[in-house]
């Protein structure tokens, strides 16, 4: 099985939310699950992956602004801020501290609930305590 796994940060890099997908879906279709339950903010940054008009029209219901970079097979470019861009780095090192734990990296568990679970568990053990 694979997964990927998919996660809500605020600005210093800590995890609000975070949700495991099926690793064949595209990461803009796996944003449909974490659209209704994101929190307040003003800003969001996403990878290329993300880029999708409907997700873009979605956050700017919710009066949240995006920055996401266009994808490369875009015909009509996208403007973001790349200043703020830049930023997202703090994502990856998120994900890159929680795969310290080799559970997590090797993705022993198969169930995804069970993969959720420890990750949560060591989401809050590094970050909230």
């Amino acid at each position: 099985m694979n997964t990927k796994l998919h996660a809500i940060c605020d600005s210093q890099g800590r995890p609000l939310g975070l949700i495991v997908t099926a690793g064949q879906v595209s990461d803009y279709i796996g944003t449909r699950a974490p659209l209704g339950s994101q929190p307040e903010v003003d800003w969001l940054l996403g990878e290329r992956g993300y880029d999708a008009d409907w997700f873009r029209d979605a956050l700017k219901d919710k009066e949240i602004r995006a920055c996401i970079a266009g994808r490369k097979q875009r015909k009509k470019p996208v403007t973001y801020n790349k200043r703020r861009y830049k930023r997202g780095n703090r994502t990856e090192i998120m994900f890159g501290r929680l795969k310290y734990w080799r559970r997590v990296a090797a993705r022993y568990d198969r169930c995804p609930k069970v993969l959720m679970s420890a990750i949560t568990l060591l989401a809050i053990v590094i970050y909230w305590l």
